[in-house]
């Protein structure tokens, strides 16, 4: 009695599938991904039968959708859109759901997720991250099907420039999810729970979700992706704040204490740098005004700097 009450609670949600845009293989994706925001009351895939499209009749039914046959009447005319955007618009003049998941990378469908949000009804975007950002930012929450789908599999971490963060427009840069993090810390003036963080990225960037950069927890991808942030337990609960800046006085210390365990000469200064970094999360001697180690340690008092080696002077 308990599970179906917990299933009542869920929103309802219309599955629609554009079969001439969206893989088969993502099949799983969609209903596990779909299963963490609703249930799924209307499941219908749209396409031309008569053509191959990967989407088999074993597969419909293990997975209990619907099929809508659409022609190719016309050259050139995608009646498959057409037909989705129909059904749609019937569903919400029904008022049977509560929201609507549009499977597509297909841009043209931008106005309707924009409509169905117009009339209070959540939007759940599923395709692959050639979707357009048009798409991605007209619904509430859009979900990369190829980059979810590789994150699941049984792979070592993936680097940002593979999930497209580094110069694909359409995966959310690191640098604008910096920004929305710095930006709630400054309204708040100090630090904020993790889950609140979460809850600002995924209002302000649809699409966010750190799969998308290879991570499966909120706190990996801060911890290692934005050093200028700090990341902490505090009882049961993880907070966020600014990195502070360790004073220059602390800094000094250290670098003498580096150069004396290694008997007074490092001739290697790179390792000095290096060793700050490991010690200190966010060092970057920029924060102290200098661009290369060698200028930031002939500034320091008692050291004496040739070439690539670094001593204390006697």
């Amino acid at each position: 009695m308990e599970n179906v009450m917990e299933r009542e609670e869920k929103m309802q949600f219309a599955v629609l599938i554009d079969a001439e845009n969206v893989s088969a293989r993502y099949v799983q994706v969609i209903f596990d991904e779909l299963e963490k925001y609703g249930f799924a009351s209307c499941r219908r895939i749209y396409g031309n039968w008569s053509k191959e499209s990967g989407w088999k009749e074993n597969i419909l039914l293990e997975y209990s959708v619907t099929p809508i046959q659409q022609f190719s009447y016309t050259s050139g005319k995608n009646s498959t859109d057409m037909a989705m955007v129909i059904d749609a618009m019937d569903l919400l003049y029904q008022n049977k759901v509560d929201g609507f998941c549009l499977v597509t990378s297909d841009s043209d469908f931008t106005r309707l997720a924009m409509r169905l949000r117009e009339e209070k009804k959540y939007v759940l975007g599923m395709g692959e991250s050639k979707t357009p950002l048009a798409l991605t930012r007209a619904c509430n929450k859009f979900v990369h099907l190829n980059l979810i789908n590789d994150a699941g599999k049984d792979n070592s971490h993936v680097s940002t420039s593979q999930t497209g963060s580094g110069g694909d427009d359409s995966v959310t840069s690191i640098e604008n999810v910096e920004n929305a993090i710095l930006s709630l810390l400054n309204e708040v003036g100090g630090e904020v729970d993790l889950a609140l963080v979460g809850q600002r990225l995924s209002d302000k960037f649809p699409d966010f979700d750190v799969r998308n950069y290879g991570y499966s927890k909120l706190s990996v991808f801060l911890t290692q992706e934005l050093p200028i942030l700090r990341v902490h337990r505090e009882n049961n609960n993880y907070r966020v704040g600014k990195m502070e800046k360790v004073s220059r006085e602390k800094i000094e210390k250290e670098i003498l204490s580096i150069i004396q365990k290694n008997g007074g000469t490092v001739d290697n200064l790179a390792m000095i740098n290096e060793e700050l970094k490991n010690r200190y999360n966010g060092f970057d001697l920029k924060d102290y005004g200098y661009s290369r180690v060698s200028g930031f340690l002939r500034s320091i008092k008692g050291l004496s700097v040739d070439g690539n080696v670094v001593r204390i002077k006697k």
